[in-house]
């Protein structure tokens, strides 16, 4: 039994996508060349909306969920493709209902896999399946798969900027693919991101600590209840960072819901700018700022 058969379906309570997405899938074992050829397949079927690896994918644009390869370790890697989380699968279907798709290409490396994704998601049921065998031959899969195995490369079916903003582990090398074999056999450029993931990444990637404090000194600045900033350190491994605060509030600010916002706020873009996890993220306020006290 695979890592994927052990996880179940999540209890799927009513059908709430109509019925008239066709809803493809493609398929194919873990490295093999499946997301590099994601937009052709797509094309191919006149398809516009892809899932892959936990990201809803429409056009080249990732418009919902994050990628399932910054999870810090296989399970939760397959766990989260699979929309095991009832906010990840909310996530996506609240999307779906928006941009209402008439098909959509499931990728997946088993036929249980995809199932049980279109499952999770309350789609219907799969009407055709590529499998990579299908549109790869043995050695560009063999090659592919050894690729993935002694590099630890991966590719996402989007362009490197989009994918920067999602992706919080490490952008390696953006392709740019021409191809001739597409929707009415037109010519497109199909351009994708390679990336590795946490888990299996084989380098060092640093920024340095002052990227971090003038991020947060300049978010300190566009919050009115924050006074000053007292001290911060920065813990940085690679992988992620670690980051603590001392500020001075202003007296009436509310202190828990104002620094739980803050601090909210500050990763999101912290990880938006710099494409890394902030893994902990601590603020300590030291003292209190009473305006009247100091005209």
């Amino acid at each position: 039994m695979s890592l994927i058969d052990k996880i179940p379906n999540l209890p799927n309570l009513s059908k709430i996508m109509p019925n008239k997405i066709k809803v493809y899938a493609f398929v194919g074992p873990s490295g093999t060349g499946k997301s590099y050829r994601a937009q052709m397949v797509a094309s191919e079927k006149n398809v516009n909306f892809i899932i892959d690896d936990g990201l809803l994918i429409k056009d080249n644009q990732v418009i919902a969920g994050e990628s399932a390869k910054k999870a810090p370790t296989k399970i939760e890697t397959v766990k989260h493709a699979l929309f095991y989380k009832e906010e990840e699968k909310q996530e996506i279907i609240k999307a779906l209902k928006k941009y209402k798709p008439e098909s959509i290409l499931i990728l997946g490396t088993s036929d249980g896999m995809v199932q049980k994704i279109a499952a999770n998601l309350e789609l219907p049921e799969i009407s055709d399946t590529t499998y990579i065998s299908d549109v790869a031959t043995q050695e560009e899969m063999q090659t592919a798969r050894r690729i993935r195995v002694t590099e630890g490369k991966h590719v996402i079916p989007v362009p490197t900027f989009e994918i920067k903003k999602d992706f919080s582990g490490y952008l390696l090398d953006p392709l740019q693919i021409f191809k001739t074999k597409g929707r009415g056999n037109q010519p497109y450029i199909s351009e994708k991101s390679i990336i590795r993931p946490t888990f299996s990444y084989l380098g060092n990637f640093t920024i340095s600590d002052t990227v971090f404090r003038q991020i947060l000194e300049y978010l300190v600045i566009k919050t009115p209840g924050i006074h000053k900033v007292q001290k911060i350190r920065v813990d940085n491994f690679g992988e992620g960072a670690k980051l603590y605060m001392e500020v001075t509030i202003v007296y009436g600010f509310n202190v828990y819901e104002g620094i739980k916002e803050f601090k909210d706020k500050a990763k999101k873009e912290i990880e938006k700018l710099t494409a890394m996890n902030v893994e902990e993220f601590e603020v300590v306020v030291k003292n209190i700022y009473v305006p009247e006290a100091n005209k």
